[in-house]
């Protein structure tokens, strides 16, 4: 039996590889969440409140979330997605606040969806929105400060099923008899 090595070492070089290309390495699932948490952490973004100018000053931090999520549900609205789940990820993950997982219907639709997701961020004022996996356009990930989102071709949704990952059922506590 080989020894299983750690998920995450300081040291560990993600540098030549990004989410997507991880998820056709040997280490899979988990190198691929290690190249996308480097992607949100390398991000000139902070999250703060201070990072999102003009129609968003004055507003908490929580507050500039929910505004962003409209606005990106909206837009995914107005676009036709399939499928659109919003998970509350607030005492869940300290990455963001909230996740949006939706579908389109060919790659076609989740690249201009993702586009369109970020040309409506820009003209709100929130700058600094990372996209990964627009060349594809299989699945792409939008990190877009407190809320990210996840589009995808239906297939690659449900093979990764990332809404079962998130739920409150896959963090629920075991109970064992004794």
């Amino acid at each position: 039996m080989r020894p299983r090595k750690p998920l995450y070492s300081p040291d560990e070089d993600f540098s030549c590889c990004t989410w997507r290309t991880a998820l056709s390495s040997l280490d899979g699932a988990a190198a691929a969440g290690k190249a996308a948490l480097r992607l949100v952490a390398d991000s000139d973004d902070d999250h703060s409140p201070n990072t999102i100018p003009g129609a968003f000053a004055g507003l908490t931090p929580a507050e500039i979330g929910r505004k962003i999520l409209s606005l990106i549900v909206e837009q995914l609205d107005d676009d036709k997605a399939e499928d659109v789940v919003t998970i509350d990820l607030a005492g869940k993950s300290d990455l963001a606040d909230f996740m949006v997982v939706a579908s389109g219907r060919s790659q076609r639709h989740v690249g201009a969806m993702a586009d369109k997701v970020v040309a409506r961020l820009k003209a709100a004022g929130v700058t600094g929105a990372n996209v990964e996996g627009s060349g594809a356009c299989d699945w792409v990930l939008i990190d877009a400060h407190d809320v990210i989102v996840h589009l995808f071709r239906p297939e690659v949704r449900s093979f990764y099923n990332i809404e079962r990952v998130w739920s409150e059922a896959a963090h629920a506590s075991v109970k064992t008899e004794a």
